[in-house]
């Protein structure tokens, strides 16, 4: 049984003295970044090490390492833009694609498979490149997928987002091969392009939808980084000796498994995440996280519009039929998920009453609601819900919420000078955001009248 384990435990072993001799070595450590720092950093908790070389030595300027692997990424992403630019004359479009959601982990598992395959492959018949699944416009959106980009030295401009290529194009000329990352199913705007599919590479369990795709990797229910630092250190080691290549691989680990403290948390997550250590940098482990976690919820530079756009769903509802057999009218449901409190969002400086209800007509909605989840002084986990209706008529009429009282017990919360077409509840129980959306979805009769 030990010669068995040893067995197993040798290669491993090998690839951690190979990433550390190269850290050892500086083979990574080719120059540095300097610029300065737009923001301040000096209220987020960061470990006291990294604390005090922020906010004590160089409190004004942003010093990152360069290293070789993120100039062969950078180099990897110009020339394959270059290819596309070009046509791609001769060769399949071989795109890596996710889910229309915007996060850390998707977004560096994309740019990071797609240069997986293009190393490991080789194959001149492809053009391999990664389409970030949303509209570059909407990245201003997102503090902490700029924030991480821009800390890895990875260049913004040589990557796709989803509006700057056309995949039905290459579709129609049958030259395009997709290749579907973290998800078992193509996003429903995408779903023309189905036939295109050849791989599915997923780190959760689960059904294809897409019988015919032979390439098919299914993870042990671990981050979708975790699969891919996984491969590198596989294939190439000393790649992820790089700190910058190495941090946005880390950065999605700790997004997705809450700093390793979540539940499904896996030991290959853990694992995966001590190799990947040296992308912490300055920051440390902690520091990294509180990083991408205060990056995630601050909106001190969005307009309510952004906010409230960040993470938003629409869909149409249609009334059952009354006593007398006509139909309702239809009810255009938005729902906004946020990171702050009810009460720093009415504060906002763009974020009034009134600003709630021009988004809500920008956005043709009968019925906003608005839900908030975030931590509070004592570190107690807060939810609560804004809804504002079309008018205070149908916010009289409203009877979601005494149908779901059961699963979404709530707390009416009173703000002075609230509209009568809005009310702000309390959820009394932890709930998901999933699960209000969940509840709203099935909900067919939506008001009295």
């Amino acid at each position: 049984m030990m010669q068995c384990m040893a067995l197993v435990l040798q290669p491993l072993k090998k690839m951690i003295n190979t990433i550390l001799h190269m850290i050892g070595e500086g083979w990574h450590l080719k120059n540095h970044t300097a610029w300065k720092r737009k923001q301040n950093l000096s209220n987020i908790p960061l470990p006291q090490s990294a604390a005090t070389f922020y906010n004590g030595i160089s409190p004004e300027m942003e010093i990152v390492e360069s290293c070789e692997s993120i100039n062969r990424l950078n180099n990897y992403l110009r020339d394959r833009k270059d290819d596309v630019k070009a046509g791609v004359p001769g060769k399949f479009l071989h795109a890596v694609i996710g889910q229309d959601i915007s996060d850390v982990g998707l977004v560096a598992s994309t740019i990071m498979y797609a240069f997986y395959l293009n190393e490991t492959y080789q194959n001149d018949q492809l053009c391999t490149v990664p389409v970030i699944n949303m509209k570059r416009a909407d990245l201003s959106c997102h503090a902490k997928i700029k924030w991480l980009i821009a800390s890895c030295l990875i260049d913004q401009s040589s990557y796709f987002y989803s509006e700057q290529i056309d995949l039905s194009y290459y579709d129609l000329f049958g030259s395009l091969n997709l290749v579907l990352l973290n998800s078992h199913k193509l996003p429903t705007k995408q779903e023309a392009l189905k036939e295109a599919v050849v791989e599915i590479f997923c780190c959760r369990k689960g059904e294809s939808a897409y019988p015919w795709v032979e390439t098919y990797t299914i993870g042990e229910d671990c981050s979708c980084c975790t699969l891919i630092a996984e491969r590198f250190a596989l294939a190439s080691p000393e790649i992820l000796a790089g700190q910058g290549f190495s941090r946005l691989l880390l950065a999605g680990i700790f997004i997705e498994t809450g700093n390793l403290t979540n539940p499904h948390c896996t030991s290959k997550d853990k694992y995966m995440a001590t190799l990947l250590i040296n992308g912490a940098g300055r920051f440390g482990s902690n520091g990294l996280y509180q990083i991408l976690k205060y990056k995630m919820h601050d909106v001190s530079d969005l307009k309510i519009v952004d906010i409230l756009h960040k993470d938003f769903k629409k869909w149409r509802r249609l009334g059952k039929p009354d006593a007398a057999g006509s139909r309702l009218m239809a009810l255009h449901v938005g729902m906004s998920s946020i990171g702050i409190s009810i009460a720093q969002l009415l504060a906002h400086e763009d974020a009034s009453s009134q600003g709630i209800k021009n988004f809500q007509r920008l956005e043709k909605l009968r019925l906003l609601m608005i839900v908030s989840g975030y931590y509070d002084s004592q570190k107690n986990f807060k939810r609560e819900i804004l809804v504002s209706a079309e008018s205070a008529e149908l916010m009289k009429n409203l009877i979601f919420f005494n149908s779901n009282a059961s699963q979404l017990p709530l707390k009416v919360l009173h703000k002075p000078g609230l509209r009568d077409d809005m009310k702000v509840f309390e959820v009394d129980k932890v709930t998901s955001r999933k699960t209000i959306e969940r509840l709203l979805e099935e909900f067919g009769v939506i008001s009295k009248g």
